[in-house]
């Protein structure tokens, strides 16, 4: 499946259009919609992110957390309702979390969700700053895996974060820390090791990419 800028275009305004008529909160109170970011030029092409329309999205997202190799760390295995239970819970609330598919040259090939770190549960278990942005990420289909692929789209998403949410200081992850490729990954994109943490559901490996180093790192 591939979005074309027609597709891309009015994803945007239709959740305007959402929030205006439930009353809702936009996600621009709490972050800014992702889908109006710009691109990103990485080594393996154009990267850009677009939130998910359930409705469209549910299908591959799903398809991607039944993936054994996902599915360990995600654990959202199951029918699609699992997923959309996960997905739907995000495009209901209040705009502190942002789930997106990531299109690299315009094929969707990674799920992102950007959240309000500072607003999550996850503030607990660490010296959160205001407006701290954090990150979860899967990338989807074997074929791009192992390649150093989410090394360059975890250090775009860190970029197009600080370069568009300005009160942010700083991008926050928690992968699992039995997921060696993936803490690997933050660690060549510019995030530090910064603790251990136990959380409610695993022992994570909190990333830190700050703003004042992003140049230097």
């Amino acid at each position: 499946m591939k979005l074309t800028e027609e597709l891309l275009a009015p994803v945007g305004r239709d959740r305007r259009r959402v929030a205006a008529a439930t009353g809702s909160a936009s996600s621009g109170e709490l972050l800014t919609d992702p889908g109006t970011w710009p691109g990103a030029t990485t080594a393996a092409g154009m990267f850009h992110l677009v939130p998910v329309v359930l409705e469209r999205d549910l299908a591959l997202i799903s398809g991607w957390m039944n993936d054994p190799a996902v599915a360990a760390f995600w654990e959202l295995a199951g029918p699609d309702s699992v997923t959309a239970d996960h997905i739907r819970t995000q495009l209901e609330g209040d705009g502190r979390s942002i789930p997106c598919l990531g299109l690299l040259d315009g094929t969707p090939m990674s799920y992102w969700e950007i959240y309000r770190a500072d607003l999550d549960p996850l503030a607990r278990h660490y010296p959160a700053r205001l407006h701290d942005t954090g990150i979860h990420l899967l990338i989807g289909g074997v074929d791009h895996r192992g390649k150093g692929l989410g090394t360059s789209l975890i250090r775009a998403v860190a970029d197009l974060a600080l370069d568009n949410l300005p009160r942010s200081g700083r991008v926050v992850a928690e992968p699992d820390l039995r997921n060696t490729p993936s803490v690997a990954a933050f660690l060549s994109a510019g995030f530090r090791f910064s603790a251990e943490t136990d959380l409610p559901d695993k022992r994570a490996a909190l990333m830190i990419r700050d703003r004042t180093y992003r140049d230097h790192l």
